[in-house]
């Protein structure tokens, strides 16, 4: 077990990215080992290989998030350039001078800049839903917004910082009676719990590799076929591409028109071990113990007097909220509680806006810290962070 500052580490930053399995390493090790080659162009055994594999990366994320076909799956850096691809192509194609994007004031950065950036070049308008009393997405808003300018309506499935889960399917169904698309930010629901895109009715759907125990620098796209098939291409280049002529191309059908150059290979093999394993463990299962373990956190930090919890109350189930905490301790700053827990306690949290200013300026304040868990933490180390939080907190009141 690793130690941290003389200390047991206590790894409660998930939310930002998860730790890897031994067997996602040795998918990397194999590929880059035994038959690193470039995929889709050679006729030679490694190329082979590394191709077949690749390919049956892209089938294993279709079939974990039960999508009609793998061809609907399109390999990305991140999340971020998802939503990216997303706005550059389909966003800049089909929005016109006032229609609207409907987002919250909840959402990450990454699905918020790229909006702004594409509202700035079509004259589209971004409407934002507000939060509730009890900090969740304020519903009512959110239809009342709905109108036949609506092109898109793009938000979380779960809140990075408030782990709210929202009604996704009910959302769909409410855009879709106004003929507007949507868009899920899924970073914090896919390595959490089973996401069917085919339940869920959504248009779009992002995910990122890293948070759910496979390798950085990878993420995917889910897009309906017929819309993917509508859009085109993001990035110009190797391997999109039927025919190239000195004044003209002609592009390849998806997921191949959005994915240009060499592609990240051995990520995208490791993202493909990153599932077997969460396969292997089931995600309900992971889920129903995430569940009982954010119960568990939610009132244990409840019990500190000084500890302002964001976000919803935490069902009988822990079902209203995900597996997340971001607090503040009155009088101490998040960025100093969380040097003071990881320096003196071997304890990983993290402090700041987490990727969404927009939300703390709404909230009234500018920063959090934030415990964040997965399936492979433990309510010990629920209890070790609670105890340290409350040694940190007696530590900054004797300068009071």
């Amino acid at each position: 077990m690793q130690e941290v500052h003389g200390y047991k580490l206590v790894y409660l930053d998930n939310a930002a990215t998860s730790q890897k399995p031994a067997s996602v390493l040795k998918a990397l090790r194999d590929y880059y080992e035994g038959y690193n080659a470039n995929v889709h162009r050679g006729v030679h055994a490694l190329s082979a290989k590394a191709t077949d594999e690749y390919e049956l990366a892209r089938k294993k994320v279709a079939d974990f998030i039960n999508s009609p076909s793998d061809r609907d799956v399109v390999f990305t850096r991140n999340a971020s350039e998802a939503i990216n691809l997303v706005a550059y192509t389909w966003g800049l194609t089909n929005l016109k001078e006032g229609d609207e994007i409907v987002l919250s004031v909840a959402e990450h950065h990454s699905n918020l800049v790229p909006w702004q950036l594409v509202s700035q070049k079509t004259g589209a308008v971004l409407r934002f839903v507000d939060l509730t009393s009890e900090e969740t997405l304020d519903l009512e808003q959110l239809k009342g917004l709905l109108n036949e300018r609506t092109k898109l309506v793009s938000t979380f499935h779960v809140s990075n910082v408030l782990g709210c889960i929202n009604p996704i399917a009910d959302i769909v169904e409410w855009a879709h009676a106004v003929g507007a698309k949507v868009l899920v930010d899924a970073c914090q629901s896919v390595p959490h719990m089973a996401v069917d895109v085919q339940a869920l009715g959504a248009d779009f759907l992002v995910a990122s590799s890293h948070k759910m125990c496979g390798p950085t620098g990878m993420g995917f796209l889910w897009g309906k076929s017929e819309i993917l098939e509508s859009m085109p291409p993001f990035l110009g280049g190797g391997e999109m591409i039927v025919d190239v002529f000195l004044d003209r191309s002609t592009y390849a059908s998806p997921p191949s028109r959005f994915e240009a150059g060499t592609p990240a290979i051995g990520e995208a093999i490791g993202l493909g071990a990153a599932v077997d394993y969460l396969n292997r463990i089931g995600m309900d299962r992971i889920h129903e113990y995430e569940m009982e373990l954010s119960k568990y956190l939610y009132e244990s930090l409840s019990k500190i007097p000084s500890v302002k919890i964001y976000g919803p109350p935490a069902g009988s189930n822990g079902e209203r909220r995900a597996s997340l905490c971001a607090f503040n301790v009155e009088g101490i700053h998040a960025t100093d509680l969380s040097t003071f827990l990881d320096q003196q306690h071997g304890i990983a949290v993290r402090s700041g806006h987490h990727c969404t200013q927009p939300l703390h300026r709404y909230l009234g304040i500018n920063a959090s810290a934030r415990a964040s868990l997965y399936f492979y933490n433990t309510t010990d180390e629920v209890d070790t962070f609670i105890n340290g939080l409350k040694d940190t907190i007696d530590f900054f009141s004797a300068f009071k």
